[in-house]
């Protein structure tokens, strides 16, 4: 596997692939990482870069799930944080959601102080409207410049 920055050309094959890219198009220098087995795409995360940087709309296509590339797309992400000259690395989840927060709870991620905070109603994103009622937790890692896993570039 290997994950690299989605570059123009690649859009539509990752849009194929069924990797929504709903924070098309991006704003100022925020990046989608995509994770790419051979050839095709498998999984996705978007970086909002501002200050702390921030993780979201991660996605891994169920037939890839359980085997690392959430993982290697949150590593992916903070190195590009700290190239990024940031020390953290900031993202919302669900406070339903187990498997996430399990995976970035062993990831290295914890609480920050924010307030839990509530979402409902119609929101747009590029594929449509989309319906959210969901509280959301808001996580953050400390970033050293060698703390970011070199595997999976």
């Amino acid at each position: 596997m290997t994950i690299r920055e989605l570059s123009h050309d690649e859009v539509d094959r990752v849009l194929a692939a069924g990797l929504g890219l709903a924070r098309l198009p991006l704003k100022g220098d925020d990046l989608y990482l995509v994770a790419w087995e051979d050839d095709a795409p498998v999984g996705h995360a978007h970086v909002a870069v501002h200050d702390p940087p921030e993780l979201g709309d991660v996605h891994v296509l169920p037939e890839h799930r359980r085997r690392g590339v959430a993982t290697a797309l949150t590593w992916a992400a903070e190195r590009a944080a700290v190239a990024r000259g940031h020390d953290r690395l900031r993202l919302t989840v669900s406070a339903t959601a187990e498997a996430p927060q399990a995976l970035y709870r062993g990831l290295g991620y914890e609480e920050c102080g924010v307030p839990p905070r509530r979402v409902r109603g119609t929101i747009q994103i590029r594929s449509g409207p989309l319906d959210v009622d969901d509280t959301l937790l808001t996580w953050e890692k400390k970033l050293a410049v060698d703390s970011a896993p070199a595997r999976s570039s």
